[in-house]
């Protein structure tokens, strides 16, 4: 009993995942197609990045709810660089890059400085900047030729260059933004699991006064893991303007909630039980089979969010329920 108890804990997530795909296939023929698989991987590579700056903060013991408004944000500042100031891609990356480190000094700062609580602090810093960014356009979203209050028109277009980071596919085949999402995913582990620096992140998640007695610097991690997470979230906003090619002002209202289901799911992928980078990868990739799954079925939308939640619950009882019982 206790060997199917370790075999449920360690790969009941990634079985759970392929049943998933059984059955959306036999119900639906279409949702294994190649072209169904890419357009899976494309909108999770943008949940999956999200998820993996949350994973930082989770690391330590800390929790980031601006990373969805960060994302937001950042789309529409290099919108509105490209679109209204008319200046280029490289300038609207920078600015989208900046504002997330910003926003996660300024988080960081406010949590270890200030001592106000994670949760709090990044709660006001996701109304500030959901309402920010729409003050400079009066609410409206972000588009080439649209009116600007002075009367007058935006003469800037989307570049190329910037396209080509939502839209491209290599090899004909694979999209730009999964290749990305890849690659992140590949260096937030090495640096979470292979460094001392990210052995350190976790010691201090796990006993913040142990790690502090042991001589880690626990301020300077808890300001790396707060500048990852709004790093990530700008990378993820940028990918998102490139994709839908405007600012759209409600493109980021699911982000927060399905990068965080994307992180919490990933603590039961292979027994983990607790925040990693191929856990937040596998998770994201979890939410989007389930959502695009649903979606084929024509499940009605109002019911996506419950079956999510369900899910998510679900996997993390396996995780921590049953790790428990074999524990004890």
């Amino acid at each position: 009993m206790e060997k199917v108890r370790s075999f449920s804990i360690k790969y009941g997530l990634i079985i759970l995942l392929f049943i998933m795909l059984i059955l959306f296939t036999a119900i639906e023929p279409m949702f294994m197609s190649t072209l169904n698989m890419m357009i899976i991987l494309q909108s999770v590579s943008i949940v999956a990045i999200l998820a993996l700056g949350i994973t930082a903060t989770l690391a330590i013991n800390g929790f980031d709810l601006s990373v969805g408004s960060t994302a937001a944000f950042s789309m529409m500042a290099s919108s509105y660089v490209m679109v209204v100031l008319d200046a280029g891609a490289t300038t609207a990356m920078i600015v989208s890059i900046s504002i997330g480190i910003i926003v996660g000094l300024i988080n960081a700062f406010l949590i270890i400085k200030m001592k106000i609580p994670d949760l709090l602090t990044t709660l006001g810093m996701m109304f500030l900047l959901l309402g920010l960014q729409l003050i400079p356009t009066q609410g409206r979203s972000i588009s080439t030729g649209m009116s600007l209050a002075d009367g007058t028109s935006a003469d800037g277009v989307f570049s190329e260059l910037f396209l080509f980071l939502g839209r491209a596919r290599i090899f004909d085949l694979i999209p730009v933004p999964v290749v990305i999402m890849l690659f992140l995913a590949v260096i937030t582990y090495l640096f979470l699991e292979k460094t001392r620096h990210g052995r350190m992140m976790y010691a201090i998640g796990s006993n913040e006064q142990a790690a502090r007695l042991a001589g880690a610097k626990v301020h300077f991690y808890r300001y790396v893991a707060y500048v990852l997470s709004g790093v990530y979230a700008s990378i993820s906003g940028i990918l998102l303007a490139a994709r839908i090619g405007r600012g759209d002002v409600s493109s980021g209202s699911s982000l927060l909630m399905d990068g965080v289901a994307g992180a919490l799911i990933g603590y039961a992928v292979l027994g983990a039980a607790r925040p990693n980078a191929l856990g937040a990868a596998v998770g994201a990739l979890f939410v989007g089979v389930l959502l695009n799954g649903l979606t084929m079925m024509n499940t009605p939308y109002y019911t996506q969010d419950f079956i999510k939640g369900a899910v998510l619950v679900l996997a993390l009882m396996f995780t921590f329920g049953l790790s428990k019982k074999v524990n004890n």
